[in-house]
């Protein structure tokens, strides 16, 4: 069994809801997905880590999002892919900027020049990974790729090749089981 069929199994098991549900957006869902439920449990972080590490480019040098639903992703990758050889630096974009200490939205190991794998657990519209990509355009890194654990939604990849950004996700609604919801669906999705 695969990596991404292995997480496919236990967000089934663990992370799919069922009921009515107000989406980030205001929209209305008959599902939920709590993602967390599998990104942040140790019997599948070295699947999710294998399974990022599998799409992501090769010349990749930073990974993060949006706090909190790029954190585990981002933090279990880098530190999975530092005990194979490959050093990705981890950071998480606060959702204000921080108005003590250093300051900033950064907090973590993002530098200028770093080609910088956004992400997030669960996407419906795909609006978080252009902010968070915004984010890390004004922190001086450079969007390489964005990547959910699902899409929920099936628009982030023409939101994000509407600003000449890839878009990959491990896991699809329609992977699940589930409609696209919350969101326009693509052409042809189910």
């Amino acid at each position: 069994m695969t990596p991404v069929e292995r997480i496919r199994q236990h967000l089934l098991a663990n992370a799919i809801r069922r009921g009515d549900f107000v989406l980030k957006s205001g929209a209305r869902s008959t599902w939920f997905i709590d993602a967390k439920q599998t990104v942040c449990r140790p019997e599948v972080m070295v699947d999710l880590a294998d399974a990022v590490l599998s799409v992501i480019p090769s010349d990749a040098t930073a990974i993060g999002g949006l706090t909190m639903g790029a954190d585990p992703v981002a933090f279990v990758t880098a530190a999975v892919a530092a005990t194979r050889g490959r050093l990705l630096r981890a950071f998480s974009i606060r959702q204000e900027v921080k108005g003590h200490g250093a300051g900033g939205r950064i907090a973590g190991a993002l530098e200028a020049g770093d080609r910088v794998v956004v992400t997030e657990d669960t996407v419906t519209r795909g609006v978080s990974l252009l902010q968070a990509a915004e984010a890390v355009r004004d922190a001086g890194g450079e969007p390489v790729l964005l990547l959910a654990v699902v899409d929920r939604g099936g628009t982030a990849a023409r939101l994000a090749a509407e600003k000449n950004l890839a878009f990959k996700a491990l896991l699809t609604a329609p992977d699940l089981g589930l409609p696209y919801e919350g969101a326009e669906a693509p052409v042809g999705a189910p």
